[in-house]
């Protein structure tokens, strides 16, 4: 194999690579998106039906303590939301990653074949 057809299936590699890379971003951000519409969706409802019990409560002791408990879910449920992001982005980047992972080694295992040869030919231009 030439030089110039090295260079042209490095190309290609590295094309392909970048759309893989693409692709598995563009299905995070998706899941980013369907999860936070489902968030919204769920934090809506509750907020809702929160107003609606607050609305009919005649004590402010009830009011209040209804209040704390809207409080202490709609915090609990925003902090699990905020680790499914985490852990949605973690998994996007890692995905995306992945295609020049292989890429690098490669280009390192060239990198080390290639030093080994050209010492090598020094050797024995040496000798």
């Amino acid at each position: 194999m030439n030089i110039y057809e090295e260079a042209g299936k490095a190309g290609k590699d590295a094309m392909d690579n970048a759309l893989r890379s693409l692709s598995a971003m563009s299905l995070g951000f998706q899941q980013l998106a369907a999860e936070t519409s489902d968030f919204t969706k769920r934090s809506y409802e509750q907020s809702s039906q929160a107003f609606g019990q607050l609305a009919q409560v005649r004590s402010l002791e009830k009011a209040v303590e209804l209040q704390n408990e809207f409080a202490k879910s709609a915090y609990q449920a925003w902090v699990s939301q905020a680790t499914k992001v985490g852990e949605i982005c973690s998994d996007m980047a890692r995905e995306s990653y992945k295609p020049f992972e292989t890429a690098l080694e490669r280009a390192a295992s060239f990198g080390k074949t290639a030093a080994a040869k050209t010492a090598d030919e020094a050797q024995q231009a040496a000798a």
